[in-house]
């Protein structure tokens, strides 16, 4: 295969359907690929099904244990495949000329990361993520969620590519070593995006890279085991990157990060993401701060934050 083929990673725990409607719309892409799937199942679903109906795609399997999003990415990346990585959501289902497109936005220009774009599957015409943005609390949130997908036509880029649908430079991504495997899941996408900026990369939105896509398809939009998988990785992120070093930012973050809590309290009965906040800043206890790139990161807004939060439980 030549070195310019691009290998496409997808990660699954559940497979099934979704994963089955995957690998058969990425069996049908304009150009030539290579599939890889991360299997984080703990049984024989994935590989039966792939034996059964994917025979070209290659498996990488884990022993049966869970091992997260990005580590299992990161492991999936160094075994297996050549040319630019794309990662893409088991719950997506890409257009055919998904791929054609990410490449397009990676060969125009010197750019190492290209986001594509979710649409929502139960409205096609309406977009999940478009990207990352983020502002100087890390507080970040899907490029242009709930918007018509029109708007792609006059979008900016983002500060990067959402995990369910980018492609990155392999040379760039093992050059800042992956995603940061203290992460298990979610902002994981967010961590490399920061670190892929502060390495001197940029990113460019794929406007025309779409799929559709079924939100929160794995743990639920409001389960509380999703809300500990987000605080723990908010915690940890907070403290890897000394934001309540600056007193403006620490005060904001309380504000909002203690509101979110309070929410997910009374409305969800759960103290999930306040917990899961605690373990992650004490799982960064012992990493020496680093700034991000706060140039690059929009100024902070409570009333963003409300606005962002709100989106998150209406879809």
């Amino acid at each position: 295969m030549d070195l310019t083929t691009p290998t496409v990673y997808v990660p699954t725990l559940n497979g099934g359907e979704n994963l089955a409607a995957c690998l058969e719309a990425l069996s049908v892409q304009s150009v030539e690929i290579e599939v890889v799937v991360a299997d984080n199942g703990p049984g024989e679903g994935c590989s039966e099904l792939l034996k059964s109906s994917f025979p070209s795609v290659t498996r990488v399997s884990f022993g049966g244990h869970n091992l997260g999003f990005g580590t299992a990415l990161n492991r999936a990346v160094t075994t297996e495949g050549q040319g630019p990585i794309i990662f893409l959501n088991d719950d997506a289902v890409p257009d055919s000329a998904f791929v054609e497109n990410l490449l397009v936005g990676w060969n125009e220009g010197e750019t190492a990361m290209v986001a594509g774009v979710l649409l929502k599957s139960s409205s096609p015409t309406v977009v999940d993520s478009a990207g990352i943005r983020c502002d100087r609390t890390l507080t970040a949130w899907d490029h242009l969620t709930g918007e018509p997908a029109t708007r792609l036509e006059v979008a900016s880029d983002p500060l990067g590519p959402t995990g369910g649908a980018a492609l990155f430079d392999r040379v760039a991504f093992e050059t800042i070593g992956g995603f940061d495997e203290r992460i298990f899941l979610y902002y994981e996408d967010l961590d490399l995006a920061l670190r892929m900026r502060m390495a001197g990369y940029s990113c460019r939105l794929a406007r025309a890279a779409r799929a559709t896509h079924e939100s929160s398809a794995t743990l639920g939009r409001r389960a509380a085991a999703k809300y500990r998988r987000t605080g723990f990785s908010r915690g940890y992120l907070l403290r890897k990157y000394g934001i309540m070093a600056h007193p403006g930012l620490a005060i904001m973050t309380l504000i909002s990060d203690g509101s979110a809590s309070l929410a997910q309290l009374l409305h969800d009965r759960t103290a999930a993401g306040l917990n899961g906040r605690i373990e992650g800043w004490q799982a960064g206890r012992d990493i020496v701060p680093i700034d991000p790139p706060f140039e690059l990161l929009e100024p902070p807004s409570l009333r963003r934050h409300m606005r962002v939060r709100l989106n998150r439980r209406r879809y």
